[in-house]
Parts: C-alpha cells; structure tokens; sequence
C-alpha cells in the first residue's frame, strides 16, 4: 500500500513583500508553509529600505494568523450576541436596510468613518469613496481629523490643493528644526524615510545643525541634534516668534517672496508684536536661544522647519503649519535643494486633482458648519450628528480600517451615539471595541493577503526621500470567506441598488471584469482581480506593468526629486502664487492674543501629552502577545521626578487625571526626560470591551482619549482636528471612588 502524503507539509516559499503598517513601507522577506507565514526578515537588498525594518513589521503576522481573525460575516443578535451569516445575507440585509433609509431620511443619513488603516491600501479607500458616491452621501468622516487634517486645510488654502505636501531634502539639508515629531520611534510621517535614526546621525555626522522641540527629550533627541524643551500646546507662539526674528534678523528671500507669492506684509503685520521675548516664560524656550536657532537657519545653505503629531494636534495646529510653511517659503527654502520639495509620483497627481476636483469638496456639516477637508468632516462630529434630530441626521454608519471608539475624542459619547444608531456595519479583520458595538462585522484580507502598490503618498505624490516603485502579490490566501474591501463595496453598492460612483456603466465595468477572470480562471471568484486593476492603473500613468514590476523583488528607483519643479508651474492657487495669507488664516489667527493670556494663566497647571512604545502602533499590536510582554500590558502616566515629589506620590501610585471632558484613573511612573508641569500617557489603549480581543481585552490599558472633548466649539475650525494634545489637567494621587466614565483598572 502506497503511503498517504496528503498530509505531508508543502514546500517553504520566499516572498519578496513590503510592510503596510506605517509610511516606511520597509521591505520584507516571508517565508510561508501550509498558507501560514512562518517568518519575517528585513529585505537587505531593497533599494530603498535596505534592510531595515521595526519590531512591528517582523511580528505583524502573528497579528493577522491571531485565532481572533475574523473569517465569516457576522450579524448582531437582538441579545447583543454575534452568529455567523452568509454573504449573501449579510449584503441583501444591509441593503434592504440602505434602501430604507435612503428612500426615508435621505443620503446623508447614511455615512462613513475611514480609518488608518484604509489609507496604507490603494484600491480600498477609492471603492469606499466610491460606495459613498454612489450612495449620493456627503456624510465621510476620516480618521485624519485626529493628527493631521491640518496639513491637507493649510495646504489647500495656500498652495492650492490639500495634497501639495512639502518635506524636508534630507539628502541634502544644512539646518533641520523637527518640532513635535519622534521619527525614530513613529517614523516620518508624510514621508518615507527608512532608518530615520541612522538618516538623522548621519545628518549631524556631515556638519548639518539639527534641532528637536518637543516637551520630552525623545528617542530622536538622544541620538542627534540640539533638544529644546516646549511646553505642550504653545508651538504656535513658537513659530511667532521664529517668524518674527526671521524678518528682524532681515532672513527673506525678497526675489522669492516678490516672485512666487503674495500676501507678505499682512505676515509681517501679524508677527510684529510677538518678539522671542514675549513668547519665552509661556513656551518655555529663552529668547537668546531661538534667535541662536534663526540665526542658524538663515545662515544655513538649505533649512527647513517639520513638524508632525505634537505640533498638529496641540489645539491651534492649522495655525502653527501655516506659520512654519510661511517661513520656509520667504526664506527661500522652498522648492529648494537642501530646503523642502514636493514630489512628484507616477503621474502629476496634483494638476490631475484640481482639474478632476478631487478632494476639493468645500460643504459644511449639519453640526457645527464645518467646511470639510479632504471631502470629509471631522471625527470630532459624529456623536452630535447621530444624536441631534432633523434633516441629514445620521442612522447608519459604515466603519472601514479603523477603530474610532479608541480614537475618537471623549468616545464614551460616541460609543452611546452609535447604540442610537439603525445601522452600524464594521469592515475589519478583528472584532475590537468597534464592531464590538456592530450590527454587522464583515471580515476583510490583511496585508499578506492582497496584493498592492505602495499607497497614494509615494505612489501618486512622490512622498520618498528615495524615489522609487514596487509591486507585490498577495504572500497568503484569504482564509474562510475573507474579501478586500474593494470588492466588499462593490457587492454592497449591488446590494443597495446604488452603483459604484454613481455610475451604472463603472458598476458594470467591474462587475463584467470579475466575470471575466472568473470564466478565464475556471472558478468563481468571490474577489475583484486586484493585480489586473493595479496594472490598469499603472499602465494608465504611463508605467511597466505589474507584473513587471513585481519582478523586480527589490524595488525599481524612480527619478529624483528636482528642485525648482514646483514653483511656480504646481502651485495651484488660481494666479500660481503661494498664498501666504489666506483670510480664513487671518481671521483664525486674530484669537491668539486671547489664546496667549489663556495659556499665561494655565502656565502652572499640567498639560497632557502622548508618548508611544516601538511596540504599538496606535491600537494595532497590543493583541499580539508578545508586544505586550514583559510589562508592556498596560499604559501609565509618566511624569517628571519633582512633580512626583510635589504631589506626594510614588511611582506605580494610582492618580487621577482630570480634564473639563472626563476622567481616568492609572498608574504612574517616573520619566526625568519630561518637562516638568508636563504628563504624558500613551494612547490606543482600553480594550477590556472588545469582544473579539481575546489577548487585548485582558490588558489594563486606559483610553486617554476620553478626556478630550468632541463638538463643533471643540474642534479647530480650519481643519476640523480635535486637540488631543497639550489639554489642560489636573491630577491628584487617586482616593475615593473615582467619579469618570472609564477606568482602566
């Protein structure tokens, strides 16, 4: 009798792929057996990443093989309890309910959160917009009014169109100020950078001057550069004053200024009462240090300002973007080698947006009047949009790659909001706090199991220190009844009765190609041919094929970026100038002065900061047991040593921490690397409701978020952000029962 070998293990395969976690896109080297990633390693010969790659990247696989991935559509009870459905079900009940609501309330009251993890896909935030567009609805809410709407409001306002990002020439910059960013731990962010340690040494290491403001002396600030304290929420008037001494210390570039753009003297009116010695007992940064600072970026061959999360979401961070791009553009450091640039990818996607009006929608929410960024409105909404009655409220929400009862502000609210809700439907690979609350979950491909492009920043707008181009197949099939969310959205759009982009023949386009392939391959298939549409749309923009593409494990580079190429031919404001002073800026910035006394009077109270762990990526891994190993099950409040010693308090004492919004209660450690007055708590923490995380909800973590505050009066009116960084609290050794919304413990 012949031997059995059906169970006989199949043969290891190698992949050549890239991680999707965050903007580093590292290449990567997996191993798979029997359809299950067995190992990771950094790709040494990609032609960017070069080897490189974070802890996140190496491990995420034990993040997507978890046995909490999800597999099947799934249907809340009227119990609260989840029961497996089929597809066909799942998208005739959702439709049906679509088409109710639709025909009863209108389009509007149906709407759409897209979350991070929606953005590091190209097919999969185009078919979400597109469903939304068929469905005829304006009510999108992004996950970007968290950390960086700002940028893409200021953007539009002064260079024409939301997605004309400038960054720094780090090949070839003499004077880098980073504020508010901790690249070695969270990366670049609009910008690939790999090894952003290793770029920074050897930065300093050829002479170049490198400065770090941040409240905390970080993990960027210990390898490289001079670190400057500032206290959290006051970068504003930081960028005030740097302005302000770039025009004393006669640092304009007046040919630039007179030829590429217009509105210099009302910038100079507004920065004439906010010398460095004004601004130096709030920001806590001395005047004769700034100007030292000023000094050296004037006299640099090539400088520029960055900024990133602490900067963007400290309260006033349109605000303080505009003033950093004002000045790297009249000191003519823009579109300059060694200063910023703006990239260009496979195409000119920038003129393609503004002829097309791509994200260029300017409506107002229902709440609040908020003009929307990037076609959508702010996060900070969605509670009052479901819970205040009339015309366009909202009743049904689809919630695509992303989690906003972490993210969201004061999402204590929001969580009793979306049980007002006639229709929640989650699309995800787990069942978190989210589609905890779910009236549907729908199970979606990871990474691994799709194949891609690198996502629209390097791939549509050159967003590379090192411009290049790669392809990869999917590493893994699809388990169960997993689909991409491209073809989810199609099939709903069916369901619905409301073609993709509103349009019958784009709906039949995509149907007629899954038919297509499904006949040419034999089998049905349940899934969109997504290598076919990449290699439409990389042959639409003039390049190789996929395939080809692909071919080349490591990567293909691309031309480099060019200085000059951007002003003045892709500035794309309507007379091709860089508007430095937009009235909506203007206007905004008439409130500082009353901002500037708020602060003075708050100066000895603590402000609340962020402070994030190479091991988590907002509240992706912590159901990865091994990044919650070794202590790592929880946050705490960090705080400086004589701020514990003035409060009495030990380190791992319990303390409350108050805001106007809410309250927590956590432990606390000591950390000497913080500015005194100043308390940092790590977010994306508080999964001890999540259902379907079976590892998470068992750690200790609390949401921070809870305490900062939702609403239109909330949020800032340039870009619709919430200020989740720099919030006034008061904190106490704990005692009593704690009168809060949340606990962590």
């Amino acid at each position: 009798m012949k031997p059995d070998t059906s169970s006989e293990q199949e043969e290891i395969r190698t992949h050549h792929t890239f991680c999707r976690i965050c903007e580093s896109l590292c290449g990567l080297e997996i191993k798979t057996r029997n359809n299950k990633v067995i190992g990771v390693k950094p790709n040494e010969n990609h032609v960017a990443t070069e080897g490189f790659s974070c802890v996140k990247g190496l491990y995420q696989h034990e993040m997507y093989q978890s046995p909490d991935r999800l597999k099947y559509p799934l249907k809340r009870e009227s119990d609260g309890s989840y029961i497996r459905i089929s597809w066909p079900q799942a998208l005739k009940e959702i439709g049906d309910k679509v088409k109710q609501l639709h025909k009863d309330d209108g389009a509007d009251s149906i709407g759409m959160y897209v979350g991070t993890a929606a953005g590091f896909s190209v097919l999969h935030p185009v078919f979400a917009q597109g469903f939304m567009t068929g469905v005829g609805s304006k009510s999108m809410y992004s996950s970007s009014t968290q950390d960086c709407s700002n940028k893409f409001a200021v953007s539009k306002l002064i260079y024409g169109f939301p997605f004309t990002l400038p960054f720094p020439d780090l090949d070839n910059i003499n004077c880098l100020i980073i504020v508010g960013a901790n690249p070695v731990v969270s990366k670049w962010s609009f910008l690939q950078v790999p090894n952003p340690g290793k770029k920074l040494k050897n930065l300093e290491r050829r002479g170049a001057k490198l400065y770090i403001v941040d409240p905390r002396k970080t993990e960027t600030a210990k390898i490289a550069g001079e670190h400057m304290f500032i206290r959290p929420s006051t970068d504003v008037f930081f960028y005030l004053s740097f302005l302000h001494e770039l025009i004393k210390q006669n640092g304009l570039d007046q040919q630039f200024i007179r030829n590429h753009t217009k509105g210099v003297d009302a910038i100079t009116d507004l920065v004439k009462d906010w010398p460095a010695e004004t601004t130096e007992e709030l920001t806590g940064i001395r005047a004769k240090a700034l100007k030292k600072m000023v000094q050296d970026y004037i006299e640099s061959d090539g400088s520029a300002l960055y900024c990133s999360t602490g900067v963007n979401m400290g309260g006033n961070g349109s605000l303080a973007y505009w003033l950093q791009e004002v000045i790297n553009a009249i000191s003519g450091n823009l579109d300059k080698k060694g200063g910023t640039l703006v990239g260009k990818g496979v195409m000119d996607f920038l003129k393609f947006g503004v002829k097309k009006g791509i994200l260029m929608r300017e409506d107002k929410s229902r709440i609040g009047g908020m003009v929307s960024v990037n076609d959508a409105f702010p996060g900070g909404l969605m509670a009052d949009e479901i819970l205040t009655p009339g015309k366009g409220q909202l009743k049904a929400l689809f919630v695509t790659g992303g989690n906003p009862l972490i993210t969201m502000p004061n999402s204590e609210k929001l969580k009793s909001a979306f049980q007002h809700l006639e229709l929640l439907v989650a699309l995800d690979i787990y069942q978190n706090e989210t589609s905890s609350e779910a009236h549907y979950v729908l199970p979606c491909t990871d990474p691994l199991q799709r194949p891609d492009l690198p996502f629209i920043f390097p791939l549509m707008l050159g967003l590379q220190q090192k411009p290049y181009l790669e392809a990869t197949k999917a590493v893994i099939e699809p388990e169960g009844e997993q689909m991409d969310e491209s073809s989810i959205y199609l099939n709903l759009a069916r369901a619905c009765g409301m073609p993709l982009f509103g349009s019958k023949m784009a709906q039949s386009f995509f149907t007629g190609i899954q038919k297509y392939y499904s006949w040419k391959s034999k089998k049905d298939l349940p899934s969109l041919p997504q290598e076919a549409m990449l290699n439409g749309l990389l042959r639409l923009t003039g390049q190789s094929s996929f395939r080809k593409i692909q071919k080349s494990k490591n990567g293909t580079i691309r031309k480099q970026h060019v200085p000059g190429s951007f002003v003045p031919d892709r500035v794309l404001t309507a007379d091709k100038k860089v508007d430095l002073a937009p009235d909506p800026l203007l206007n905004q910035a008439r409130k500082l002065k009353e901002d500037f006394e708020r602060e003075k009077a708050d100066l000895h109270r603590f402000k609340l900061i962020t402070k994030r762990a190479v091991t988590t990526h907002n509240s992706w891994t912590h159901n990865i047991e091994r990044m919650t190993a070794k202590g790592r099950n929880t946050n705490y409040a960090y705080l400086h040593p004589s701020d514990l010693k003035e409060l009495n308090i030990k380190e791992l004492d319990m303390i409350d921490v108050r805001s106007e919004t809410a309250a927590i209660r956590i432990a606390v450690k000591s950390l000497p690397t913080l500015m005194p007055k100043t308390i940092a708590v790590p977010h994306g923490w508080g999964h001890q409701h999540a259902i379907g995380l079976q590892h998470a909800n068992k750690t200790k973590g609390v949401n921070v978020n809870i305490l900062a505050a939702d609403g239109p009066e909330k949020l800032d009116t340039i870009s619709g952000m919430a200020h989740l960084t720099g919030i006034v609290v008061d904190v106490e050794a704990a005692k009593g029962e704690l009168k809060a919304t949340w606990s962590g413990i």
